[in-house]
């Protein structure tokens, strides 16, 4: 097999610095969950996408109120949430889908379930929190109603992110238990050091010999999460 060599993120060449990850959802996710992978993998690139047009929200709020202390948090949610989500929680769940971990499906529900708090948080919109909200925008339409108009983008956009995030965990929360994954088996993991570089899906069929699969299938089969 050839040498997998990190694809994401996809750099321009003339940036001194490589890939951190491989990602490929055709070769590594089974092809029962590759649709619900994506969908997550998407959902990540929308809050991102949130959270540049909340960054723009707050400039107009602060133009339009003169406290510039809610932009310069929208630039720190901005720099830190746009990485660390990706590393934190889709990692964990692009990770369990291929290898069946339940150590990293444990840390995605934890880390992901925190951060959908958060973006319910940040729909809502309370002041000081460096988040254009239904609350900061509807406060802000008696004092400058072309920055509320603004800021209602971000508000909406929360608010989807919220719900997606909400039926997004439900499911794969649906699919572990389903499959008889338990808290034991992450502990397990964490005991024995699997969680670490937990092997393929592939990798695993591949340590069997010969031309006859095993008499019981190493990895449990969870059904179709879209059925």
């Amino acid at each position: 097999m050839a040498e997998r060599v990190n694809n994401f993120p996809p750099l321009p060449k003339f940036i001194p610095l490589k890939p951190c990850f491989y990602q490929n959802f055709t070769d590594e996710i089974p092809i029962d969950y590759q649709t619900l992978v994506r969908r997550i993998y998407r959902l990540w690139m929308f809050y991102c996408i949130t959270l540049c047009v909340n960054l723009i929200a707050c400039l107009a709020w602060w133009i339009g109120e003169g406290n510039g202390t809610n932009f310069g948090l929208a630039i720190l949610w901005l720099v830190l949430f746009s990485p660390c989500s990706y590393v934190c929680w889709f990692r964990p769940v692009y990770k369990a889908f291929r290898s069946d971990s339940s150590f990293n499906f444990m840390a995605f529900f934890f880390i992901f379930g925190a951060q959908f708090i958060l973006t319910a948080f940040q729909a809502i919109g309370f002041g000081g929190w460096g988040a254009s909200g239904w609350v900061a925008a509807v406060q802000c339409m008696g004092k400058n109603v072309g920055a509320a108009v603004v800021m209602l983008f971000p508000a909406v956009m929360f608010t989807l992110c919220t719900v997606g995030m909400l039926i997004c965990l439900v499911r794969v929360h649906r699919i572990y238990r389903g499959g008889g994954g338990s808290l034991q088996k992450a502990q397990d993991e964490w005991q024995n050091g699997s969680w670490r570089d937990p092997p393929s899906r592939e990798a695993q069929h591949n340590n069997f010999s010969g031309n006859s699969l095993p008499e019981y299938p190493t990895v449990p089969n969870y059904g179709n999460p879209w059925s």
